[in-house]
């Protein structure tokens, strides 16, 4: 018997596959597309591809144009201050309780992630592969303080302004050559948070935060 759940995963599918070809600028901000494209993208039916265009579009990532198709969402300086400031929010918040509730040993973990790293960077010039890891722990840090707060609705809006932040790096600043004053940003929010002052971990990422939205602002 029919239940649902088959179009419910092709749907998510889809949306995953959407996100991951984006992320990895196969689909670049600004760029006409079609369904029939996103079905050569995705490898999915076109029935799922038609189903996550209103949720692309409520999400703001994919805006129809009459007589032109659909077009991928544009990093503007709308964008950009709209998706930081959703950011600051968030994370003010997440950090605060995350500064009480994370475990000794989770907080030791993510210093040791961070000292390496900048250990790493201070002792050897950069490489793509370097650089790469230390994005994947710039990123991770920031989705641990939402994880941690068990809440499905924060967390999925969250992912949803998380893709528009990840645009916003590839398209106006990357960490390439930013390694070292990043690490050094996390650490000093890691140092807040063991101190278990939430307002110090608060102040520390909103400079973070602040830091970032900036270099993404400017022209």
């Amino acid at each position: 018997m029919e239940d649902g759940s088959e179009p419910t995963t092709l749907r998510e599918k889809a949306y995953a596959s959407f996100t991951r070809h984006l992320l990895a600028r196969d689909l670049l901000p600004g760029q006409f597309v079609s369904q029939r494209e996103l079905v050569a993208f995705t490898g999915l039916p076109l029935g799922a591809i038609r189903e996550i265009v209103p949720r692309l579009e409520a999400e703001g990532l994919l805006t129809t144009i009459p007589q032109r198709g659909m077009q991928i969402a544009h990093i503007d300086i709308s964008l950009i201050r709209e998706a930081f400031q959703f950011r600051l929010f968030m994370e003010r918040e997440a950090v605060a309780l995350f500064t009480g509730s994370a475990s000794d040993d989770e907080l030791a973990r993510l210093r040791r992630e961070h000292e390496e790293m900048l250990a790493q960077a201070l002792s050897q010039a950069p490489t793509p592969e370097m650089e790469a890891r230390a994005q994947s722990i710039d990123w991770a840090m920031h989705d641990t303080f939402i994880d941690a707060l068990g809440n499905e609705i924060i967390a999925k809006a969250y992912l949803v302004n998380s893709v528009k932040i990840r645009l916003i790096h590839q398209e106006r600043f990357r960490i390439d050559g930013r390694v070292v004053p990043v690490m050094r940003e996390h650490l000093a929010v890691i140092e807040a948070m063991e101190s278990r002052d939430p307002q110090k971990a608060v102040e520390a990422i909103s400079l973070h935060i602040d830091k970032a939205r900036r270099l993404a602002l400017q022209i």
